[in-house]
């Protein structure tokens, strides 16, 4: 494969049980592992809806404690609180449920668990001092991953921290659980979702299987995302989008993400819109800046999405065609703001990482361009 020499792909601990009605498969997961005491971690929304109430049922006396207090981009007090509320009750695995700011919240208490007791992960061979088995409501991929996001309010900025013994070791995907999920938040998501794969087909760290990965995931995220915001209970469209994305997640386990990850994270923790949605606006304006420096990967992304002549046309067609908004300034992101990421911006190390190196002025371009 063309530009890939040399790669190393890596598998981790990871077991993924798809399915209508494979919810009920949680206790059995649960026994597998030897856990008794599991920290439920999700909205309070979430836990009051009837799937909430269904999981509850399916974990009956494991679930020793519940967190239901968690906000977008999780915010570090926050983290915190789950933290020493798992501490407290004596856990010994977590089950996050929703969609990627719960399973990034179990995350954090999985790592921040780790660095309290001094057995921080190193290798993809070691264990996690807490299980994490996560149930997705959403299409961000956050489920399937190694690192997380936490946002520090006080500095509005989001960082990430992970390992290879924080990625959830048992994923849990019922499609029947993302039928409640709003059209507007299956838009968001399945746009991040598209994103992931865009940024591992040009990932300087890719693996050809990530690669390959990646693109079958855009191919079937264009597919199957409009039928799911045209008709948000049908449950084949939704079972088609799931699968989609446990592809784009899937993918990001060998990659590296870029310019377009790194500028949305930053807007996301400066102003607090959905990540989806940063990622949504930025998708094409991103593809158009790295156009040049990786051709053709930027073709094969094309024909993998069924626009080989303008893919980022494309990415935004389909974005305005899921009723999205268009522009930075139509989500209340300001020019002070702009201006903000866009200092940030050169110490993302997902930006550092963007095949096409990004001067303070290109991101300001980048931003410009999307506002």
């Amino acid at each position: 494969m063309a530009g890939l020499p040399a790669w190393t792909h890596t598998g981790l601990t990871q077991q993924l049980h798809f399915g209508v009605g494979v919810l009920d498969d949680v206790p059995g997961i649960l026994r597998g592992l030897g856990v008794r005491r599991v920290l439920l971690v999700t909205t309070a929304g979430r836990l009051a809806s009837d799937d909430g109430q269904r999981l509850a049922a399916v974990l009956g006396r494991a679930r020793a404690s519940t967190f239901a207090a968690v906000t977008s981009h999780v915010p570090a007090p926050i983290a915190q609180a789950a933290l020493q509320q798992a501490r407290r009750d004596g856990v010994d695995a977590v089950v996050s449920f929703g969609g990627g700011s719960c399973a990034d919240l179990g995350k954090a208490v999985c790592y921040l668990t780790e660095q309290e007791q001094g057995t921080p992960g190193a290798s993809y061979a070691d264990r996690p001092a807490l299980p994490h088995v996560s149930v997705p409501t959403t299409y961000s991929g956050a489920e399937l991953t190694p690192f997380f996001g936490m946002t520090d309010p006080a500095a509005r900025r989001k960082t990430g921290a992970g390992g290879p013994t924080v990625a959830p070791i048992a994923v849990v995907y019922d499609p029947v659980l993302t039928i409640s999920t709003p059209p507007r938040v299956s838009a968001e998501t399945g746009m991040n979702a598209l994103a992931h794969c865009v940024e591992v087909v040009w990932s300087p760290r890719r693996s050809p299987e990530a690669e390959a990965v990646a693109l079958g995931g855009a191919a079937a995220i264009v597919a199957a995302l409009p039928r799911v915001v045209d008709d948000p209970a049908d449950l084949d469209a939704r079972t088609d989008m799931l699968a989609a994305a446990a592809l784009a997640g899937r993918c990001l386990q060998n990659a590296s993400m870029g310019v377009h990850h790194g500028l949305a994270q930053l807007i996301g923790g400066r102003t607090g819109i959905a990540h989806g949605l940063a990622n949504a606006v930025m998708l094409a304006h991103a593809v158009r800046f790295n156009a040049e420096a990786v051709p053709e990967a930027v073709a094969r992304i094309g024909e993998a999405i069924g626009a080989p002549d303008d893919p980022a046309g494309a990415i935004a067609a389909l974005a305005e065609r899921l009723g999205l908004p268009t522009g930075l300034s139509d989500c209340g992101v300001t020019d002070e703001d702009l201006d903000a990421v866009a200092r940030m911006a050169v110490g993302n190390h997902n930006v550092a990482a963007n095949p096409r190196p990004v001067s303070e002025d290109d991101a300001r371009s980048l931003l410009a361009a999307a506002s």
